[in-house]
C-alpha cells in the first residue's frame, strides 16, 4: 500500500475516444506496473447492451492504450448474487485504475450508495490508486447528482438528488456537470449536461452555499491529484468552476489553484475566460465536420439511387455508409457524429425497404385487371366442374409466381417474389 494519495480524473465525455487516449496512459504511468485496471460497469447496468460497452471498454484499452482492462460486474444491487457482489467489490478493493463511465448517473446512485463501493473508491484513492469518472459517473461522485435523464426527458421538476459524495472526502465539496458545452440541441440550449441557461440557474439556487459547480467541456480531462494538490486540465475544452452564475474558466495548461474548489473564489477572480477557439479546438471541429459533409453526400446520393429505382447506386451508398462508420470508430472520432451517421444509416435501410413494400403494391396494381379476368375464368371452370382447367390456371399463375388462396369468401390472391 502507497502512503502516497492518488489522483481523481473527471472527464466530460469522450472517455472511449482518441482524445482520452494519452490522459488514460499517464495515469496508468504512475501507477506500479502492472497496474490493476478495472471498469465498473453500474451506470450503465439497466440497459440491454451493458456487456457490450463493457467489452467496448475493454478492446479499448487493449488496442489504445495498450494495458489489460478487467471488468468488475455489478450490474445492480438488486439482482445481483452475494457472490457476484463480492467478487466484484474484491476486484475494486485490489484494483489501483478504476474506470466508470457512461449510463445513468440516479441509476448508478440508487445501486451503489448503499454498498461498500465508494468507501473502496476513497481508500483506493488514498492508497495512491486513481479514479476515473467520466460522463454519467461524474455526475455521481459529488456531493449532490443532477438527474438528467429526469429532467429533461421525462419532464420533472428541477431538482438534485443525494451524490456519492466521493469528493468531499477530500474536501472538496462540489457538483461535478460533465458535458458542460454540450450542443446537441441545435435550435435549443442544451449546455450545463442538457439542462439549458434557465434551467441550470434555477437549479444553482437549490444547492447550499457551500457548494460550487465544476463544469467539464466534452472531450476534457480535469485531474485533481490529491497529493500534490495541483490540477491539470487535458483535452479540448475548458473546466469552469461556478456558483449562483458567476463563473471562471481554465483552458488546458493553465495552473488551476486546489484552494479556489475549497473556497469559494475572491471576487476579482470571477469571470475569467481562456480562449475558445484553441488550434486543437479548431482541428477536431474541422474533422468532424468533414466527417459528416461525407455522410452528407453519401445520403444524397442514396436518395438519387432511390428516386430512380437505381439498385447499384443505392446499395453502393449503403455499404459506403457501412464502412465510413467502421473507420470513424476504429480512427476514434466524435461518438455523437458517430451515432449521427448510424442513424442515417438505419434510417436509409428504412427507406429502402419502405420502397421495397411500395413495388409490389405498385405491380400489383398493373396486375391486377390480368390476374383476376384469369381467376374469374377459373371459377366458371369449376362451376363447370372443369377440375383440370381450372387447377390449369392456377398453375400458371403460381408459375408467374401469383399465389392464390380459396376462401368461403372467394378467392385471394397475392404476389410471392417481385422479381416477375
Amino acid at each position: 500500500m502507497s502512503s502516497r494519495k492518488g489522483t481523481i480524473v473527471l472527464m466530460g465525455s469522450g472517455e472511449l475516444t482518441a482524445t482520452m487516449v494519452e490522459v488514460h496512459k499517464r495515469m496508468l504511468s504512475k501507477l506500479p506496473d502492472p497496474a490493476s485496471a478495472v471498469f465498473l460497469d453500474t451506470p450503465a447496468g439497466f440497459q440491454l447492451n451493458v456487456d457490450e460497452i463493457s467489452r467496448k471498454a475493454v478492446a479499448y484499452f487493449r488496442t489504445h492504450v495498450q494495458k489489460q482492462l478487467d471488468i468488475a460486474s455489478f450490474k445492480s444491487s438488486e439482482n445481483t448474487s452475494a457472490f457476484e457482489s463480492e467478487t466484484a467489490f474484491h476486484m475494486l478493493r485490489n484494483a489501483n485504475f478504476v474506470l466508470v463511465g457512461p449510463g445513468s448517473p440516479t441509476y448508478t446512485v440508487r445501486h451503489l450508495q448503499k454498498t461498500p463501493v465508494p468507501d473502496i473508491l476513497v481508500n483506493n484513492i488514498l492508497s495512491g490508486g486513481c479514479l476515473v469518472a467520466a460522463s454519467a459517473a461524474a455526475l455521481t461522485i459529488g456531493r449532490f447528482t443532477l438527474p438528467v435523464y429526469e429532467i429533461y426527458k421525462v419532464g420533472q421538476d428541477i431538482h438534485w438528488i443525494g451524490g456519492l459524495d466521493i469528493l468531499s472526502q477530500f474536501g472538496l465539496h462540489l457538483v461535478v456537470v460533465p458535458h458542460w458545452n454540450n450542443a446537441e440541441g441545435g435550435t435549443h440550449d442544451t449546455r450545463f449536461c442538457f439542462m439549458g441557461e434557465p434551467r441550470f440557474q434555477k437549479l444553482e439556487t437549490l444547492l447550499p452555499d457551500d457548494v460550487m459547480v465544476l463544469g467539464i467541456d466534452e472531450h476534457t480531462a480535469c485531474i485533481i491529484d490529491v497529493q500534490t494538490q495541483q490540477i491539470d486540465i487535458q483535452g479540448i475544452g475548458n473546466l469552469t468552476v461556478r456558483k449562483k452564475g458567476r463563473e471562471i474558466k481554465f483552458g488546458k495548461g493553465d495552473q488551476v489553484p486546489f484552494d479556489i474548489l475549497i473556497k469559494e473564489p475572491k471576487p476579482n477572480e470571477w469571470h475569467r475566460t481562456v480562449d475558445e477557439n484553441s488550434e486543437q479546438d479548431r482541428e477536431l471541429k474541422s474533422s468532424e465536420a468533414d466527417l459528416m459533409k461525407k455522410v452528407s453526400d453519401i445520403e444524397t446520393f442514396f436518395q438519387n439511387g432511390l428516386s430512380r429505382h437505381d439498385p447499384k447506386k443505392t446499395t453502393n451508398a449503403l455499404l459506403e455508409l457501412d464502412s465510413m462508420i467502421w473507420q470513424a470508430q476504429r480512427d476514434l472520432e466524435n461518438e455523437e457524429n458517430i451515432s449521427q451517421a448510424r442513424e442515417i444509416l438505419r434510417d436509409s435501410i428504412v427507406l429502402l425497404g419502405a420502397e421495397l413494400e411500395i413495388s409490389p403494391r405498385r405491380l400489383r396494381r398493373y396486375l391486377a385487371p390480368l390476374v383476376e379476368a384469369m381467376l374469374q375464368l377459373r371459377e366458371r371452370f369449376r362451376d363447370e366442374k372443369k377440375w383440370s382447367e381450372a387447377d390449369r390456371i392456377r398453375e400458371i399463375l403460381e408459375h408467374a409466381h401469383i399465389q392464390v388462396e380459396d376462401t368461403k369468401d372467394g378467392f385471394q390472391w397475392h404476389i410471392i417474389d417481385e422479381d416477375v
